[in-house]
């Protein structure tokens, strides 16, 4: 009984609730669906009307303030750049105002980072533009800058782009919160280019604040790694990241100045393939018309088949598919692939040596013409200058073994190397020879791809090496096999099936020259070259297995 009384109060309390949701007619009956879309069309069409009465008052109001403003054609929003007109104005470039003439005028357009108010007669303005920030001031004057002016520059939301024009002016004190810290601007004129609209998820401030702040006072806002990744456009454009990536830029146009002066042909091979380019499971499987293909895990194949094909010297930039699901501090789905491959006259050494030297061209050349990028970069994550020989180191695998054992570390001769083991040779390396970067030789044959040739004196080992930078490996490396009945026989006693990789195993039958090469991880590089932590820090827009978006 009790039951059934409860279900008729919720049938009531349901029937009321369903009544209060219609709509009534002048008549009192329930309007009918047409009705009641016409409705809605009348209320945001009298809801639009509302609020471009409300734009036109707020328009009304500004030019009644400006008609006694002396000052309102120094300051206002421009109409939308359609390109329709060129002028003769020399636009500078933040960063270089610091060797600007004191007293003289600049004209710049730069984001407003933030701003901040000094009663209603000064503003003050942090204006940045790539990985450049610089103070600026408008302050009231019975000439150019009025009250309505300040309240108007005070008003402009952070990240609006704007246009400026100002007097390069030597400030009482460096301003140490700013890139360019020894002269500030006056400002003559603003105007916004184009206005931030939404509320940003975070402010930059807060994203380009050093850990050691945090340590200092617990109580500021800290962006954690996953917010910054969702909403990547504004995180890069703290003045962090435009220097991590423009020394990503670096790296790569430094491996190709390199490569060229070498008479390296770059190359561009395909990224659709029709099986697994290194074996295994660890690749993309995709829909290819009525059948299946792969993304390709490398362009190795591809690079040994150039050789083949006498082009002697190749390299690629591009990106390189693994559907590992490594969830760690270093590894990808996606990443950009600096690989090189090279025929040689005698020894796979002249080809392990001449990357070497490639990597110590592009860690000088790094120091040298990117400095302010460095810098920019130790700001908010500080780490010890890179060390480095002009000579790379080269080991062996079994003296890398024997320098983990001297610590008290129990490996196997003929095992890889754990991501553990790695960094603790890596300081131990550092600790006896002074270097961040050397190279691994003679790696045990059993972990290394079917396509390595064996070490003819030792069965055991091979002709391959890794490179590493603080202790984690960023290329691997080697001799390939180059005789088509022996590769044959490395390909079947590795597991893998000659008719999947048959067009690559024919390459070879026709002769080919003895080659090595190797292949680099960019984001690698660069993680670890500025000790950065995290791989995502140093990837555009990062894919893991986590991670398919932005």
């Amino acid at each position: 009984m009790l039951d059934s009384q409860i279900d008729i109060t919720k049938s009531l309390i349901e029937t009321t609730e369903e009544l209060e949701q219609l709509v009534l007619g002048p008549d009192g009956q329930p309007l009918s669906k047409k009705a009641l879309k016409k409705l809605e069309k009348e209320k945001e069409k009298e809801k639009r009307k509302q609020e471009r009465a409300a734009q036109l008052a707020q328009e009304k109001a500004l030019r009644d303030s400006q008609e006694d403003d002396f000052a309102k054609n120094n300051y206002g929003k421009l109409p939308m750049n359609q390109s329709s007109e060129k002028t003769s104005t020399i636009w500078s470039k933040v960063r270089n105002i610091e060797n600007a003439e004191i007293g003289s005028t600049v004209h710049i357009q730069a984001r407003v980072q933030a701003s901040r108010p000094t009663g209603s007669k000064m503003c003050f303005l942090i204006l940045r533009e790539g990985t450049s920030t610089i103070q600026a001031l408008a302050v009231v004057n019975k000439d150019t800058i009025s009250k309505q002016m300040v309240k108007f520059v005070d008003s402009i939301p952070s990240e609006s782009l704007v246009r400026v024009t100002a007097t390069v002016v030597k400030p009482d004190e460096p301003v140490k919160s700013c890139t360019v810290s020894s002269v500030e601007l006056h400002i003559e004129t603003i105007h916004i280019i184009s206005e931030a609209l939404a509320r940003l998820p975070f402010s930059l401030d807060d994203a380009t604040r050093p850990d050691e702040e945090y340590e200092k006072d617990p109580a500021l806002v800290k962006v954690n790694l996953d917010t910054r990744l969702d909403n990547r456009v504004i995180d890069l454009r703290t003045i962090t990241n435009n220097a991590i990536f423009k020394l990503q830029s670096a790296v790569c146009k430094l491996f190709r100045e390199f490569l060229d002066a070498q008479d390296f042909i770059e190359i561009h091979s395909p990224k659709i393939i029709g099986a697994a380019s290194e074996g295994g499971a660890n690749v993309f499987k995709v829909s290819y018309f009525k059948r299946f293909a792969y993304l390709a895990q490398s362009p190795q194949l591809y690079k040994q088949m150039c050789i083949s094909a006498d082009f002697g010297k190749v390299y690629e930039i591009a990106p390189v598919f693994r559907a590992e699901d490594s969830n760690t501090h270093r590894h990808l789905t996606e990443y950009i692939g600096l690989d090189l491959e090279m025929s040689f006259k005698e020894h796979y050494h002249e080809v392990m040596f001449m990357i070497g030297r490639m990597f110590t061209y592009i860690f000088t050349e790094l120091e040298k013409r990117y400095s302010h990028e460095i810098e920019i970069v130790q700001r908010q994550h500080p780490f010890e200058p890179f060390k480095f020989s002009e000579e790379p180191l080269k080991l062996e695998f079994c003296q890398g073994i024997a320098l983990l054992r001297e610590a008290g570390i129990e490996v196997d001769d003929y095992e890889d190397l754990s991501t553990a083991n790695e960094r603790l040779l890596g300081k131990l390396v550092k600790e006896k020879y002074g270097t961040d970067f050397y190279m691994l030789d003679k790696f045990p044959l059993a972990v290394r791809p079917f396509y390595t040739m064996p070490d003819p004196h030792n069965p055991n080992y091979s002709n391959s090496y890794d490179f590493f930078i603080r202790g984690e490996e960023i290329m691997s490396g080697a001799q390939r096999v180059h005789d088509a009945v022996f590769l044959e026989e490395r390909v079947k006693s590795c597991g893998v099936d000659p008719d999947t990789i048959r067009d690559y195993v024919d390459a070879f039958k026709y002769g080919c020259p003895p080659h090595a090469g190797g292949g680099v991880g960019l984001e690698r590089v660069v993680m670890l070259y500025l000790n950065l932590g995290n791989i995502r820090r140093a990837s555009l827009f990062p894919r893991d297995p986590k991670r398919i978006d932005p």
